[in-house]
This record gives structure tokens, C-alpha cells and sequence, in this order.
């Protein structure tokens, strides 16, 4: 038994190591059998360590917490971030040592962590910790200052100094990496960024910061994401700038493509794809402003198919981002929300509106007087015979009341992107008037189609049936026994086995869908949402037909179309019914009246019952006629194009065993868009540092678009910066540049040796794509703050 009353703090020191070596040691006082317990490094300077904090090391539960971090203690400055971590709950990070404490609150008094921290003899050891990462340093620290310092040292690095004038005391350019990566890895955080969210809102209102932002051009502070008061700033200085009609369409569409990746996008998202799409409206108005003096009502009529239905898609998608976000009110920015919504009703009414719609009347007008048609364009009343009587396979026939040609177009666009099979949309011209009756009448099979009056209503008889919901599956099974109709409610609630039953030995099958009309004729504020859930519900259909009922053959279509505006009428697009005595029905959009009848101001239709003794008569251009009741705003029944055009999607499902899914694989097969790295040097000189990359291919029908998630990290995989998001999803096939994406990247605190390597990661977050990595070396000539905190 060898007694040694001293210790060593080095091997070299002690001549008697060997014996240490190979014997055992044992001690019997209070300190040592703690370390032991707790499993520590048995050294000089962790036993005065350990001996400074005796107060906390007194309980057993706390000495236990401690010895699960043994491992990652090495010297006393671990030790006693162990014991602050342990204190606040939290890892033995130092930045999140200091958030826990931040979160717990400002004032020292009623911080539960910081009075423990007190109360153990860690407060100016948590102090000195604060210092080294962060240097903030006052005499009388407070954690509420200490909050500041950091915030606004890390938004130094991405706001322009002089939005700080006068507050220059609290930013300490020296150690703004820690600050930035401490605020940038909290904001990503999604357990704790809320608190952060409240406690930044806290600061900004006590330093102005919203009107200190306002006073100066975004370009000074759009790269940041710390403040929400920066996507305040950014959103109402475009605003401002639409409510004074200047509009740069292809900014306003950089500002989105920047911000959407931001952390705090979610909170403006209405606001922000508001401006996007009044960006799109403009755009579209700026390539054709001199639009809509076409001479050939068909050659209008396909324009607005292939070209002109994107402004009402614009126009839909914004209105679905204003009313989501006035009911998500934010105080700083509705009042200029509500002018952005003006400017684009403006566009979207007084001239896309009122040029096209008076362009088809002029146009269309003789052919609907003389035939109720425009000559040349797919008819409606032959759906059947053209597209289901003469069908090789089993068809489903969907029909979704009121489903407007843009809408089905965006629908068509996701089933070619999301199902495997074939798509094609063309479209048909509905009959007169384009009300659901005779919408619903058309789809069906006959040889004519007649009007009757019953008790002052009229209705449509198909060869001498009525053609209401009742009867249709009646109608359908004259032409074809083996014929079924099914509502889409009825459908949704069976069972898969309920569903193959309903179905089995019949050839045609007629599925009814009714989501936007039944929302229209409300007030009709919810008709583009409900537009958003048609094209949801139509394509969980298409799932259903496809994987239960083993449907290969979809069609897609519509009764009418409809027209909408979100603002109040004015009188001038109202009429008066003037000339009406003779009227047997009249709608907002259509009058039917006796053979006797001349109202004035409106457009004589053919009916499609030439026999009977009934003319048809619509309003021209977008204009309502007056009648008792609301729904003034959503309308159909005219002979607008939009209330025309009906949509009909083909969809044909391709098994993976079949022949032609097989031949056609890579044109079928829909695959996500690649990413690259443009930039060509593979050396990082700086801290903060931009990257290029592009979009190799446009999004199509065989390419939908990707998230990536881009990082660096080193050797070993530890990550060494930010993350950074690219959504690629761009499909201008005109102009290569809008393919491009150049991104910034900020490295952590750490020292990075120039011999080692360091590797780009690029991830698609569906996991389709294989990872990419690419090396990079780092060579950085100055410190980069590696704190040795308490060294």
C-alpha cells in the first residue's frame, strides 16, 4: 500500500508513474468518490472544479445527469458546461446554454435558470461564456440586453449598417459569425423558433426597426431573415409601389423566388403569392396589351385555350391569396392588400375582361344568332356519340359541375405530373344557355334535345325523357344496358369491395361531381377555394377508378363554365330588364323569352331546340342583368368564353406490364428536375460566400419540380454551414437565365485546415435524386472565432 498525498497534473512529472500504472487507486474523501461516481477524469483541475461547484454536486440526481455526459468531458471548462446544460435542460452546446437562458426570460430575478446559475456560483462563468462567443460585455450584464447584442450583431452581417444609426453600441463586428450562426441555427430550430419569433417582435418594436427599414430601398436588407419586420418592410414597400402603378413584374417575381425559402415565409405566404401573381397579371398584360382584335370568332376561341385562360388562372390564384390573407390579418399590411386586390381587378376586369369578352361578342355574335354555335368547334350535345358510345373498354365519365376550362387545365397539368397514364385536354362549346339543366342534358345520349314549359319553369327533355338527376341513368341505359350513374359522395363513402360490386359488367359509368357550382351560389367569396378542393377531389376519383375499380379509360368534363369578379358591381355592369314581358326565364347571364319578345341591350342566341317557341337571349361583354337575390358575383348561364368552353380531359392508365407503358417509359415516367453546381472554382476564400447552380431541365410533363436542400460539411460529415433551400421550378422554356440560382452560404465558427477537404452537399428531398457531393477545399487566411470558452 503506497500513500501519495500529492497529485500530478502531468505523467512526465510524477517519477513513479509506472506504479500508478499498474496498480489500483483509491480514494476515500468526498471529491474523489464523486468523480468516480460520476466517472470523470480524475485530475487537479477537475477536482477544483468539482470542489467549486460542491453545492451542486451535493444532490445524488444531479451527480447522476453529469455522469451521462462523462464522455464528453475532457478538461474543467467541459465540466462546467455540463453543469449549466444540465441546469437549463438543454445540450452541453454553449449557444444553446445561452438560448435556454434567453427563452426563460429577460429579467434575472424571475429566470429560473438563471437564479440557479446564482445560486451554484455560475453566473459570471456563464457571463465570461457570453463574452467569448458573443462579446457582449457590460458591467451590469441583463439578458435582455445580452439578446439584443447578438440580434443585432447577427443582422449586421445582412442589414446595411446605417439601418442602425445610433445603435452601434450593441453590434461587435469581431464576433458576428457566432452571433449570425446563433440566431440562424435558433430560427431553424421549429421546437424553439416561436419563442424566438415573440421575443424578436419584442426587440424590434422597442428599436423601431419596421420604420428604420421603411426609410431606406430593399435592396439595403432583402437578404435577411432574422426580423419579421424585413418581410413587413419588403412586402408593403412593393405594395406601396403596385398602389402607385409601378410594377416591375420580373422584381416582384425575384422578391418571391427569394423569400419563399425564408424561414418566416409561411407567416406572409398569402402575401407574398399575392404579389406573385399580380406580377403574372401584369406580365401577361405587358406581352399583350394589344390582344383581342382577332377577327375569327374560332381563332379567339383556341387563343383563349391555349394562351389567354392563364390570366383567369392568375386572377383565381391571386384572389384564393387575398382572401386567405385579410383573414389572416396582419395590421401593417391589409390596408395596401386591399389596394394590390383594386389594381388587379382593375387589369383583370376593366381590360382582360372587357377586351376579350367584347372581341368574342363581336366575332361570335352572328353564328350564335343564326346557329347557337360557332362553327368549327366540338360541340357539347355530341359528347357521347364522339367520346363514350363507340368506347373499346370500360369508361368512367366524371362530371364536375361547373369546372371551368382553366381550372381543368391546372387539373390536367397534376394528373399528368402525379398519375401514370396518358392526359390530353381539349375542350367543347357548351350549349345556350350555359346553365346546369341543359349543361348536364348535352352530356347525355339522344337524338334531340327539346324544351318544355311545366307550371311557368323550363326544362330540357332528351328524345321525349326529362334529363333532371333522376332520370339520367335512365336515359344512359336506353343507349347502353350495361350503364350506372353514381354521385361522387356516394362513391367516397363505400368500401373498396362496395365499389367493385357497384360496378361490375357495366361499360359506361357516369360519376357526378358537384364542388364548385354548390360554393358558387352562396356568396360566392368561396368559389376559388373551392375550385382548389374540385381539383383535389377529381383527382382522388381518378385514384379510386384507377386502384379499385381497375378503371383505365377517365374522361373529364363539365355542364358550364362560370364567371367571377371578387368586387362589388358596378351599376354600369348592370341592365335593367327593359323589353322583358315576354320573359319565361331569366338568370343573371341569360333571358329565354317568347317568339314575340325584343329586350333591349342583348345578344339573341339560337336555342338548341330550334322547334320550340322560345328565344334565347344573353347580356353582352361581363354584364349582369338585375333581378332580386345575391349571388351577383358568380355566374354562369352566358356566352362569355368562360361560361363556353367546357373541358374535356382524356386520361388512359398505364399498367407497368403493359406494352405501351413499357415503349413510352421515359416520356411517361414523371422524375424530378436536376440541380447543378455552376460555379467553376472549387476554393473557399471567405465566410460568407455565394454559389451558383441551374436547372437542368424545365419543368414539363414528364419533369415536376424539386425541393434541394444544400449544405457543406467536412470530412467526417459533421455539417460546417447553413442549410440553404432551392425550389426548382421553373418552366420558361424562352429564357435559360430564369433556370439560374445563385445562393449564399455562411460556414459555422471552427478553424478549417487548407489540406483537409470539404464537400457541398446537395440533397432532393424526395429522395428520387441520389445525393450529390462535391469537394471543395477551405482556405481562410484570418481567425474565425473559434472560442475556447473559460480557457
Amino acid at each position: 500500500l503506497l500513500y501519495c498525498p500529492i497529485s500530478f497534473e502531468k505523467n512526465e512529472d510524477n517519477w513513479i508513474t509506472d506504479v500508478f500504472k499498474y496498480s489500483e487507486i483509491f480514494r476515500a474523501d468526498r471529491i474523489s468518490m464523486e468523480i468516480t461516481e460520476m466517472g470523470l477524469i480524475d485530475t487537479p483541475s477537475i477536482r477544483r472544479e468539482v470542489k467549486k461547484y460542491k453545492k451542486f454536486f451535493n444532490a445524488k440526481k444531479r451527480r447522476d445527469s453529469i455522469a451521462k455526459l462523462s464522455n464528453s468531458i475532457d478538461n474543467p471548462e467541459k465540466l462546467t458546461l455540463a453543469i449549466m446544460s444540465t441546469i437549463a435542460k438543454c445540450e452541453m452546446i454553449p449557444e444553446k446554454i445561452i438560448r435556454s437562458m434567453i427563452i426563460n426570460g429577460f429579467d434575472k430575478e424571475n429566470n429560473g435558470i438563471y437564479q440557479s446559475f446564482v445560486n451554484y456560483r455560475l453566473d459570471d462563468a456563464f457571463w465570461i461564456l457570453c463574452s467569448q462567443g458573443t462579446g457582449y460585455n457590460e458591467s451590469e450584464p441583463e439578458i435582455g440586453h445580452l439578446f439584443i447584442h447578438i440580434l443585432l450583431t447577427a443582422a449586421s452581417k445582412e442589414i446595411d449598417r446605417g439601418i442602425f444609426l445610433g445603435l452601434d453600441e450593441w453590434i461587435d463586428e469581431s464576433h458576428d459569425i457566432f452571433c449570425f450562426q446563433f440566431i440562424n441555427n435558433w430560427i431553424h430550430d421549429s421546437r424553439d423558433n416561436e419563442q424566438f419569433k415573440l421575443l424578436s417582435r419584442r426587440i424590434e418594436d422597442e428599436l423601431n426597426i419596421y420604420q428604420r427599414l421603411l426609410k431606406v430601398n430593399i435592396d439595403n436588407f432583402e437578404q435577411s431573415e432574422i426580423f419579421l419586420a424585413v418581410d413587413e418592410a419588403i412586402l408593403y414597400k412593393v405594395m406601396e409601389d403596385i398602389h402607385n402603378n409601378v410594377i416591375d413584374s420580373s422584381e416582384l417575381l425575384n422578391i418571391f423566388d427569394e423569400r419563399r425559402v425564408t424561414v418566416w415565409y409561411q407567416d406572409f405566404k398569402y402575401y407574398y403569392e399575392g404579389i406573385k401573381y399580380c406580377a403574372e397579371m401584369q406580365e401577361f398584360y405587358n406581352t399583350h396589351q394589344f390582344s383581342f382584335h382577332e377577327s375569327d370568332a374560332k381563332q379567339l376561341w383556341n387563343l383563349y385555350a391555349n394562351d389567354f385562360y392563364k390570366m383567369d388562372t392568375y386572377y383565381r390564384k391571386f384572389q384564393n391569396a387575398f382572401q386567405s390573407g385579410i383573414n389572416n390579418s396582419n395590421a401593417r399590411l391589409d390596408d395596401l392588400f386591399k389596394s394590390v386586390m383594386k389594381r388587379v381587378e382593375a387589369i383583370y376586369k376593366h381590360w382582360f375582361l372587357d377586351g376579350l369578352l367584347t372581341n368574342w361578342c363581336n366575332m361570335a355574335g352572328e353564328e350564335l344568332l343564326r346557329d347557337g354555335h360557332v362553327r368549327g368547334i366540338p360541340q357539347q350535345i355530341d359528347f357521347y356519340q364522339e367520346n363514350v358510345k363507340n368506347s373499346k373498354t370500360k369508361v368512367f365519365v366524371i362530371i364536375s359541375d361547373a369546372l371551368r376550362y382553366e381550372v381543368a387545365k391546372e387539373l390536367s397539368e397534376k394528373l399528368t405530373q402525379e398519375m401514370k397514364g396518358k392526359v390530353k385536354i381539349s375542350n367543347m362549346e357548351g350549349i345556350f344557355p350555359t346553365i346546369t339543366s341543359f349543361g348536364m342534358a348535352a352530356l347525355l345520349p339522344h337524338d334531340h334535345l327539346n324544351i318544355k314549359e311545366n307550371r311557368g319553369k323550363l326544362s330540357i327533355v332528351a328524345d321525349g325523357l326529362p334529363t333532371s338527376a333522376n332520370y339520367r341513368e335512365q336515359i344512359l341505359q336506353k343507349e347502353n344496358s350495361a350503364s350506372i350513374v353514381i354521385k361522387y359522395e356516394e362513391l367516397l363513402q363505400m368500401n373498396r369491395t362496395e365499389r367493385k360490386e357497384k360496378v361490375k359488367g357495366m361499360e359506361v359509368v357516369y360519376i357526378y361531381h358537384n364542388r364548385i357550382d354548390e360554393s358558387g351560389h352562396g356568396n360566392g367569396n368561396d368559389i376559388f377555394p373551392a375550385c382548389q378542393m374540385a381539383i383535389n377531389e377529381l383527382k382522388n376519383i381518378v385514384n379510386i377508378i384507377v386502384n379499385d375499380l381497375s378503371g383505365v379509360n377517365v374522361i373529364i368534363t363539365a355542364d358550364h363554365g362560370f364567371l367571377y369578379t371578387y368586387e362589388p358591381l358596378d351599376e354600369i355592369d348592370k341592365m335593367e330588364q327593359i323589353g322583358f314581358e315576354g320573359a319565361i326565364e331569366v338568370g343573371r347571364r341569360y333571358a329565354i323569352m317568347d317568339r314575340n319578345a325584343n329586350p333591349q341591350y342583348l345578344i339573341p342566341v339560337q336555342l338548341i331546340d330550334e322547334s320550340s317557341n322560345y328565344k334565347g337571349f344573353a347580356p353582352r361583354e361581363n354584364i349582369r342583368i338585375k333581378r332580386q337575390g345575391g349571388g351577383i358575383n358568380f355566374v354562369h348561364g352566358g356566352i362569355s368564353i368562360q361560361e363556353m368552353m367546357i373541358p374535356l380531359i382524356s386520361y388512359r392508365h398505364l399498367r407497368n406490364s403493359s406494352k405501351e407503358y413499357q415503349k413510352n417509359k421515359e416520356k411517361i415516367d414523371i422524375k424530378p428536375v436536376h440541380l447543378k453546381l455552376l460555379s467553376t472554382s472549387r476554393k473557399i476564400s471567405n465566410m460568407v460566400f455565394n454559389l451558383s447552380f441551374y436547372q437542368t431541365e424545365m419543368v414539363s410533363e414528364n419533369r415536376r419540380s424539386a425541393n434541394f436542400t444544400l449544405y457543406f460539411v467536412d470530412e467526417y460529415g459533421v455539417k460546417i454551414s447553413d442549410e440553404v433551400k432551392v425550389i426548382a421550378d421553373k418552366k420558361n422554356n424562352n429564357d435559360d437565365t430564369d433556370r439560374r440560382f445563385d445562393v449564399r452560404f455562411n460556414l459555422k465558427v471552427g478553424k478549417y485546415e487548407r489540406q483537409s477537404s470539404y464537400y457541398l452537399m446537395i440533397n432532393e428531398e424526395s429522395g428520387e435524386i441520389i445525393p450529390e457531393k462535391i469537394e471543395f477545399t477551405i482556405d481562410i487566411p484570418f481567425s474565425t472565432g473559434d472560442y475556447d470558452f473559460f480557457g
